[in-house]
């Protein structure tokens, strides 16, 4: 008995060292081809956006004299001469109005064994400016696009209502901005407006600025076409939440805001079937083990005997469903990759114990257990969140089910009357 558990353990340490090398082929294809097909995927439909606040200066023209020494050639006499001119001086100022709206369109696309979430968004701001100043000058507007990788489909910006054809972006560092500045006077009120159809990846935001910034009349009206919405860490959650057909109308809003948060949305990420894969067969080797346990304590129960050669084809049909689920998925949807290994595995299984043993014990015994402990075990990772609470509460009910089925079990004379009745060299006869 005490060979056999050994030899059992040898070729369950042994299936589990194969799993440990397909859980690290599997992670080096996806996270390997991922620095490469996440670059693509930006260059072809865009980066994440971190939309900003325009920037609002005040300049105007200020008078300075300047008293310098100057110094005659022919005498080397010094003299004082004062001299007035105009330089621009600015002041930051801050948007007496700020209303957004941004529809958000889910639109994922998977490159080999990743999904990223892209998406289509329609972004309008409506802002206004009114001038408190006791002086004239200029108001000069700096608008930044979100990111450089990009493209942005029929942008207006529009200043009183009109857009003025002259105005186009130009570079900043870096970066491309588009600057306009409008003259004004005292209790001038100036409007404009920005507008654009664009693409990104991940999520999207809006920032008030680098540092803690003062908002006065700020609404942002988000709509989704998707269900699941979630919010980026540091980003405020809104004050309005309604279901709008699939998806969500969300409202953020305040009248007069300090804050250094941001508002943004995180887009739905689907399953991704390599890291999916990469996982399950990381946990696999439970899996077997509960398995394994099971099985042992069921045919020493029933008095059925099975070579550690049967374990040996056991593990190995456990570990074709893992083999075939990683290389399937890269073609086929991943439920339905998920569904064909599952069903291969088990008729390994039931196919080979109905010659061993018999077609019930394949069938009931082995094949429930098969259900149990690799097709659910596998499929609570698809259950984000709820993996571990799955696994715990399968592994409780299994000790429950073993502790009652050997609570009356005298392990002690159980060992010594099969040593007595099988010589140890026969367990591994055929």
């Amino acid at each position: 008995m005490l060979q056999k558990m050994l030899a059992i353990g040898i070729i369950y340490v042994a299936i589990a060292f194969a799993w440990f090398l397909l859980a690290i082929s599997i992670g080096q294809r996806t996270y390997h081809a991922d620095d490469k097909l996440r670059g693509r995927v930006g260059e072809l439909w865009g980066e994440p956006q971190l939309q900003l606040s325009p920037e609002l200066k005040f300049k105007w023209t200020e008078k300075r004299t300047e008293t310098e020494r100057v110094v005659d050639p022919a005498t080397k006499a010094e003299t004082l001469v004062t001299r007035e001119h105009e330089v621009w001086v600015e002041k930051p100022q801050i948007l007496d109005k700020s209303h957004l709206s941004v529809d958000l369109r889910l639109d994922q696309r998977r490159k080999g064994l990743l999904w990223y979430s892209t998406y289509g968004v329609s972004f309008r701001g409506e802002y206004a400016y009114v001038h408190d100043e006791d002086r004239d000058g200029v108001l000069v507007i700096t608008y930044r696009f979100p990111t450089q990788k990009a493209i942005y489909d029929n942008f207006r910006l529009e200043v009183n209502g009109k857009v003025d054809p002259k105005i186009g972006p130009v570079s900043e560092g870096d970066t491309k901005i588009v600057h306009q500045e409008i003259p004004v006077t005292k209790g001038a009120r100036v409007p404009f407006a920005v507008g654009y159809q664009s693409r990104g990846l991940d999520w999207w935001k809006y920032s008030f600025g680098s540092d803690v910034n003062r908002v006065k009349d700020f609404r942002l009206d988000m709509t989704t076409d998707f269900d699941r919405i979630d919010f980026p860490e540091g980003t405020i959650s809104p004050e309005v939440k309604q279901r709008s057909g699939s998806g969500w109308r969300l409202e953020w809003s305040s009248e007069n805001l300090i804050s250094g948060f941001m508002v943004g949305m995180t887009m739905p990420a689907r399953i991704n079937p390599g890291p999916l894969a990469a996982e399950i067969s990381s946990f696999a080797p439970v899996s077997l083990a509960f398995f394994f346990v099971w099985m042992f304590i069921i045919t020493v129960m029933k008095k059925i005997e099975l070579h550690p050669m049967n374990y040996l084809f056991l593990g190995a049909a456990f570990f074709a469903f893992h083999l075939l689920f990683s290389y399937s998925v890269d073609h086929i949807d991943i439920v339905a990759a998920f569904l064909i290994s599952s069903a291969v595995s088990v008729f390994l299984v039931i196919s080979y114990l109905r010659l061993v043993v018999g077609m019930r014990f394949a069938a009931v015994e082995a094949g429930l257990s098969q259900l149990v402990y690799l097709v659910f075990f596998s499929y609570a990772h698809f259950l984000e969140g709820f993996t571990g609470l799955i696994v715990t509460a399968g592994s409780i009910l299994t000790l429950y089910f073993l502790m009652q089925l050997t609570g009356r079990i005298k392990w002690s004379e159980l060992f010594e009357r099969r040593a007595q009745v099988t010589p140890p060299t026969s367990e591994w006869s055929a």
